[in-house]
């Protein structure tokens, strides 16, 4: 079996100098690389601000309610779903479409963990091909 990939992607963006929430959301969400590239409408973004919204009551949001908040089909918010699920960014439990950590915060220290794991397997591979060309640190 393979193991599934995960993509974590981290942008150094100039953070803006203003205190203005949407100003901080767009910069947040592009420093994590999300609605990037084909996304024009910013539907990664806007799903994960619906989650942000449902977040008080601690329950998950099925997919049908996004689409129908966002007035976007089903299969749209799915495909950006399974990119927001491969980012490390959410997660599916029973239906419903969770926020990684229950919090922006929680979610950025989760990716955190993330990079780190990767890191120091990348890191420990790095020393063994080191080693295979007789470069010892």
């Amino acid at each position: 079996m393979t193991p599934t990939a995960r993509q974590i992607v981290f942008r150094q963006v100039e953070r803006p100098r203003g205190k203005r929430a949407e100003e901080n959301l767009d910069w947040f969400f592009n420093s994590l690389g999300i609605g990037e590239g084909r996304d024009v409408d910013q539907v990664a973004q806007r799903i994960l601000v619906v989650l942000l919204s449902h977040q008080v009551s601690g329950n998950g949001v099925p997919v049908e309610r996004i689409s129908r908040d966002l007035d976007v089909s089903s299969s749209r918010i799915n495909h950006h779903i399974r990119n927001l699920v491969d980012a490390g960014v959410v997660y599916r439990h029973k239906r419903q479409i969770h926020l990684r950590g229950n919090s922006l915060q929680s979610m950025v220290q989760e990716l955190r963990k993330d990079a780190l794991r990767v890191l120091d397997d990348i890191e420990a591979t790095a020393a063994e091909l080191d080693r295979s060309f007789g470069i010892e640190e």
